[in-house]
């Protein structure tokens, strides 16, 4: 099948790219640590109305279920993020959670790729893809699943953590500002229609 016609796919994170992360215990497990990133709504209605991208989202939510974490203090938090997203036209294809902790080391935990083997069987555009995420894990998961990253930070550290780990061939955009990245995904957008072009003539 020809790439031209193949979907590409946003693969965005969670906590710390849509809505804030909890400096102390990394959970969102009440309405009162729900708080969303700022301009992160705007980007995301024009990219779910305006560019040609399925939405997933992928997050680790350690311990989900669990004692230390409970279901019934996730779900509140995460509908009302969902509902407000919906509000604005922006809905996801699919939500992938893993619920194991790093101290497991499981293969469905990010950047493994285990949960999104679907995505990795022909049917979807990778190259032309991306992964949105704030953490080096993020970037991890783009190299292995054959796509690009952006990520969510401060641009200077960020860009010497990404050296270090030998990711800058993989994160194309670094910035600490949401309307930043639909400008990034429609020039990339009209590259690609190029370079189509000029494939077929």
């Amino acid at each position: 099948m020809d790439n031209s016609i193949k979907p590409r796919v946003l693969f965005i994170d969670r906590d710390g790219t849509l809505i804030a992360e909890p400096p102390v215990d990394y959970q969102v497990d009440s309405l009162e640590k729900l708080e969303l990133l700022p301009g992160m709504l705007r980007a995301m209605h024009f990219i779910a109305h305006r560019l040609p991208f399925q939405l997933v989202m992928v997050t680790n939510q350690d311990g989900l279920g669990t004692d230390s974490f409970p279901e019934e203090t996730f779900w509140p938090a995460h509908n009302k993020l969902m509902q407000a997203l919906s509000n604005e036209g922006v809905t996801f294809s699919d939500t992938v959670i893993d619920r194991t902790f790093e101290s497991d080391h499981a293969p469905t935990r990010k950047p493994g790729t285990a949960l999104l083997t679907k995505y990795m069987q022909g049917d979807y555009d990778l190259k032309g893809s991306y992964v949105i995420g704030d953490r080096l894990t993020d970037a991890m998961l783009a190299k292995n699943l054959g796509c690009k990253a952006i990520l969510i930070g401060n641009v200077r550290d960020t860009d010497d953590a990404v050296k270090q780990a030998g990711l800058s061939d993989v994160v194309e955009l670094i910035t600490p500002d949401w309307e930043k990245i639909p400008d990034f995904l429609q020039g990339g957008t009209r590259r690609a229609v190029v370079d189509r072009n000029t494939l077929v003539t």
